[in-house]
């Protein structure tokens, strides 16, 4: 339960969730080993409003007759382009998923369908919506980034699945007033949370990781 080099491997992003709720006295566990992630003097910026049970619900059916009317999402900062050999590690990544998934490139249908998916929280029985407040910049946010991986490494720890989703930024306003977000307040990212569903063909997908030369440069030579 609490190896931290397995939790750290064995952590991904999971696709499909049963439908049991995660205990109160262990949701109080991860978001309180949560508050123990380092911030720019300890300011704790993170702002987290979590939905279950019938606020769950409500916002999902929202979010998904948004999505199907055609309604526009609206983010305050949109996701980002990836080019060069980041894009090709998006492609590869899309690539295991959506085959995984059995769905070709060419099936609009499935894809769409598969994109919904994101906004119906993959099934999960809880979302936590994650927030800082508009005046804050990068240093801010990546405090907020360390406060998420160390939520959903809790979390992994305790045999409850995640999914870090950017695509729950859209749609603000709806989000906001249906979780009583404040206006000084912005939505970072969603994180869909619960116990897996081993059957759901996407959580059969397992992405790799490059070899640290890809990212990390030492510099030890002698001046």
């Amino acid at each position: 339960m609490y190896d931290l080099d397995q939790t750290i491997r064995e952590r991904r992003s999971v696709r499909g969730f049963l439908p049991r709720p995660v205990p109160r006295a262990v949701l109080e566990e991860v978001f309180g080993l949560a508050q123990h992630a380092p911030s720019n003097c300890n300011v704790q910026p993170w702002r987290v409003y979590v939905a279950s049970g019938d606020a769950l619900k409500t916002l999902r059916e929202a979010l998904v007759e948004a999505v199907t009317t055609g309604d526009s999402p609206v983010m305050v900062a949109p996701i980002d382009e990836f080019r060069g050999g980041y894009r090709e590690r998006q492609i590869a990544c899309a690539v295991e998923l959506y085959s995984k998934m059995g769905i070709a490139r060419d099936d609009r249908v499935g894809r769409l369908e598969a994109s919904l998916r994101n906004f119906r929280f993959f099934d999960a029985p809880h979302v936590a919506y994650i927030c800082m407040a508009k005046s804050f910049g990068i240093g801010v946010a990546l405090d907020v980034g360390m406060y998420v991986q160390t939520l959903m490494l809790a979390m992994q720890s305790r045999g409850v699945g995640s999914c870090a989703q950017a695509s729950l930024r859209s749609y603000p306003d709806l989000v906001s007033e249906h979780l009583g977000i404040p206006d000084d307040e912005q939505i970072l990212c969603g994180l869909s949370f619960g116990y897996e569903d081993t059957s759901v063909r996407a959580n059969q997908t397992r992405q790799p990781r490059d070899p640290i030369s890809s990212n990390v440069v030492f510099r030890d030579d002698a001046a």
